[in-house]
């Protein structure tokens, strides 16, 4: 049985359990998250409040678990949407060919040319703040490079002497993508994914950031950030708190994503790479 690298099995642990407490957040919360407390306003860590309290004297713990739940659901549920819609596309593109395919590499080429941050703000302040914005603006900005990576590799697969026998005798198309294309695209897919993962948990953050997510009393990471700059001397602890989450859940998603991009690229090399970490 071959071991996993010291590093990608901590990132494991680590997204494991940060999941679990965020799923678990309603019971392990110490104090409800919007639960507000002037008399201990910007305490320190300790005692009853782990990680101290905000500027309203909320508890940082609890606020962090809760504000996780929508944090890590939306780059979840982006992340989901986005390779389905890319997926899609990206087969598509290769499978018909011809002004398809022209029409979405177009696209796609002129959405990758856009920063995706202004293109989401543009969306969100269009369409309003909150959960559903959020999604539908990281959702559209964010299909390209899994449309980029399926039509590449579908057009490899669709060339390929198994699928060209399978047309010939006579099997529909539907048949060739699910049994033929779409094995060959998952494990490079599920490596974009992961890593995608980790640059829209990013997106969240910024987008909460600046106003644009949930919003008070509801919490999540970027709001938090946002209410803690003003104190940022005082209460350290208030930035040091959503900044990490966000650092750490990003970290171990892509380091997760870059050992099964590296697998789906060239599993040899990375038995053999694991090997030598081992």
């Amino acid at each position: 049985m071959r071991k996993w690298p010291a590093i990608d099995a901590a990132a494991v642990v680590i997204l494991i359990l940060a999941v679990a407490a965020v799923a678990a957040a309603p019971w392990l919360a110490p104090f409800p998250p919007d639960e507000q407390n002037l008399a201990a306003r910007l305490a320190a860590p300790g005692g009853a409040h782990p990680l101290g309290t905000d500027h309203l004297g909320r508890d940082t713990l609890s606020r962090l678990l809760d504000g996780g739940r929508f944090s890590m659901l939306v780059a979840a549920l982006a992340t989901v949407l986005t390779g389905v819609i890319g997926l899609s596309i990206g087969i598509l593109s290769a499978r018909r060919k011809g002004w398809l395919d022209e029409f979405f590499t177009r696209t796609n080429d002129v959405l990758l040319a856009l920063p995706e941050m202004v293109v989401a703000l543009f969306i969100v302040a269009a369409m309003g703040t909150g959960f559903t914005s959020l999604l539908v603006a990281l959702t559209v900005t964010g299909w390209t490079p899994f449309a980029r990576l399926a039509r590449t590799l579908a057009y490899d697969v669709s060339a390929r002497g198994f699928v060209e026998a399978a047309r010939v005798v006579g099997c529909p198309p539907s048949f060739i993508i699910f049994r033929h294309v779409l094995p060959h695209l998952a494990a490079p897919m599920l490596g974009q994914a992961t890593l995608r993962f980790g640059q829209l948990l990013i997106s969240v953050g910024a987008l909460s950031y600046l106003g644009l997510g949930v919003q008070p009393p509801q919490s999540d990471w970027g709001s938090m950030l946002a209410a803690a700059q003003p104190y940022a001397e005082r209460a350290p602890w208030g930035i040091l708190a959503p900044g990490l989450a966000i650092f750490v859940i990003a970290l171990c998603v892509t380091l997760i994503g870059q050992r099964a991009a590296r697998r789906a690229a060239d599993p040899i090399d990375a038995i053999v790479t694991e090997g030598q970490h081992a």
